[in-house]
């Protein structure tokens, strides 16, 4: 081999040996990975999203698990985590939508990716990549010291406030979000001016969709009384025109397909966004699939039946060996958990608990509820009274954080069932002063705030309400169907 073959040999060792050592050290830490999320942050932060509810409420929730996510990776040691998938709605963070030809003429688009990297560097450029945002302001971002250099630090919370020099909203376009939000908190006017300015345009698009709430009511006593459904539910809350066609496109295939339907006798049906059976047992039907995917489904529903009934199984043998402590699951905006996955998440649970002996009495933890979740490290006790625990918790360490804090999740538990039959009492009758055709909340209000609410609501006693559908949020808005969205903490 000659001299400059060698070299070349050599040379081409040495590059490899640097491309290693950098690929060895791609990984953020917990305030670089913060840092480096910021346009996305910009781009979905749920505050922005005050006059739509359901995208605000998918935004939150999914933040919810990609931060999770992102925790679980700083963990040292931390294994494979299971594919997890997002959806989120990104607004238009430029004066100029030509950048994004999906923009919906809300101002946003709705984005859906799935996350399976293994490191914080990857995570967060999937993330900005699949939402179409730069990673310019990554190029000159240094990786954390190696582990040897320098010890592992720990998991740091995700999501914090974002505040940037004012010069930053001026040099890159974007809008100053403090400055929307103090602008929008200072436009917000009375209840009482609001409704003024606003009841007829609900009276009239109420009126318009009278025909189709009449439809949608007829169509889904039918399917139900003739296929012996539970109920017919929507996972989304998408308009009365929307949800009748989906169901007319139920009631066509019924009519061209009686005999596939036969196997839905006692489930509840719920549209969303993908076909299957979800945790808790529903039949899931898409939005966008085509009637030989349902078909498809309703023939694997005896399948699908007997892993949920493998999945009571477990949820009952890990009742027994926690003292009558109940698993449950709880539904939530986004995409919907599939039978499979919460099955599989049940069996890892059952599996390391089984692999260890508890000293727990069978009755001493009866009436408590626990929720189990892939994406989080410690177990903690939810103000509603449940705990929250990670599907990896070591058992020992799950008996002593069960047994410490057993007392005040029964007083938690006590005191949410208390707020929650004072809320219906006062939510009827609120319905019934106001004379109401019907009151409604979205999920992120709370039991007390919407006690204090409609408290208000009967003190103020405003005449510009009857006969129209109320939902208290956190903003004004009045829905393409009429119905009127009030904050909960309206001003009189």
């Amino acid at each position: 081999m000659s001299v400059n073959a060698i070299l070349r040999c050599t040379a081409r060792l040495q590059r490899k040996r640097v491309a290693a050592h950098l690929i060895q050290r791609r990984s953020l830490t917990g305030a670089e990975a913060v840092n480096a999320l910021r346009p996305f942050y910009f781009a979905v932060h749920p505050d922005f999203f005050g006059q739509y509810p359901r995208e605000r409420e998918v935004n939150e929730n999914s933040l919810k698990r990609l931060n999770g996510y992102l925790e679980t990776l700083q963990k040292p040691g931390s294994r494979s985590l299971q594919p997890m998938k997002l959806t989120f709605y990104v607004r238009d963070t430029k004066d100029s939508s030509d950048v994004y030809p999906d923009l919906l003429s809300s101002g946003f688009r709705s984005v859906s990716f799935t996350l399976q990297t293994n490191d914080i560097l990857s995570t967060v450029m999937n993330v900005l990549t699949s939402c179409s945002l730069p990673v310019e302001h990554m190029k000159g971002m240094k990786a954390s010291a190696d582990s040897s250099k320098s010890p592992p630090q720990a998991a740091m919370p995700f999501y914090r406030p974002i505040k940037w020099d004012k010069t930053y909203y001026t040099f890159t376009g974007f809008r100053d979000p403090e400055q929307e939000l103090q602008q929008a908190r200072r436009a917000e006017p009375t209840l009482s001016l609001w409704l003024r300015d606003n009841e007829p345009e609900a009276a009239k698009k109420l009126s318009a969709s009278l025909p189709r709430r009449d439809e949608l009511n007829r169509l889904k006593e039918e399917l139900c009384h003739k296929f012996h459904l539970a109920d017919i539910r929507w996972q989304r809350s998408w308009g009365v025109a929307h949800r009748c066609c989906q169901l007319q496109s139920l009631s066509r295939l019924s009519q061209q397909d009686p005999e596939a339907l036969i196997n839905l006798k006692g489930h509840v049906v719920v549209f969303a966004d993908q076909s299957g059976m979800n945790a808790s047992g529903h039949v899931v039907l898409g939005t966008m699939d085509v009637h030989h995917q349902w078909t498809k489904l309703f023939e694997q529903l005896p399948s699908y039946c007997s892993l949920q009934q493998q999945t009571n199984w477990l949820k009952e043998r890990i009742s027994h060996l926690l003292g009558g402590t109940q698993v449950v699951h709880m539904e939530r905006l986004g995409p919907v958990q599939p039978l499979a996955e919460h099955y599989s998440t049940l069996s890892t649970f059952h599996k390391g608990l089984v692999s260890r002996h508890l000293r727990l009495h069978p009755r001493s933890l009866q009436g408590l509820t626990m929720q189990l979740e892939n994406d989080r490290s410690n177990p903690s006790l939810h103000e509603m009274g449940h705990f929250i625990i990670p599907t990896n918790c070591d058992p020992p360490k799950l008996q002593v954080f069960l047994q410490t804090h057993a007392p005040e999740a029964r007083r938690r538990t006590q005191h949410k069932n208390q707020l929650q039959a004072e809320e219906e009492a006062v939510m009827k009758l609120c319905v019934q002063t106001l004379s109401l055709r019907s009151l409604s909340k979205e999920p992120s209000v709370s039991s007390t705030q919407m006690i204090e609410c409609c408290k208000r609501l009967v003190e103020q006693r405003s005449p510009l309400m009857q006969g129209l559908h109320v939902c208290v949020s956190h903003f004004y808005s009045v829905m393409q169907d009429g119905d009127l969205c009030v904050p909960w903490d309206w001003k009189s």
